[in-house]
């Protein structure tokens, strides 16, 4: 019986950048190739992602904060319109994932 995926999420910056570094190698479906984790599809990294970024809302600051969440949907739209990994949309949301995680490592280099 396969138990369902419950994402962890991340409670700092450093565990944030590792659902970004899934994201690079898993777009645009991010569907788990190996089968350990069967349940987990573009919904759950994203509810992953954002959800970690609400939990240190306070220590990135609230502009920085609603950045990184507009620059999260932007990303997910760009997977959304290339599911085949045919366009660039994918190779947009990679860069957008790239950006992220530069504005998070200003952060943690600020802290």
């Amino acid at each position: 019986m396969v138990r369902p995926y419950e994402p962890h999420i991340p409670k700092d910056v450093s565990e944030i950048m590792d659902p970004l570094g899934f994201m690079m190698f898993a777009s645009p479906t991010f569907i788990d190739g190996t089968g350990y984790f069967p349940s987990q599809n573009i919904d759950t990294i994203f509810l992953q992602l954002k959800e970690g970024l609400r939990l240190i809302r306070r220590k990135l600051g609230e502009e920085r904060y609603l950045e990184l969440m507009e620059m999260s949907d932007r990303m997910r739209a760009h997977f959304e319109a290339d599911p085949e990994n045919k366009t660039d949309d994918t190779l947009k949301g990679r860069a957008i994932i790239h950006e992220m995680e530069e504005l998070l490592k200003q952060k943690v280099r600020k802290s």
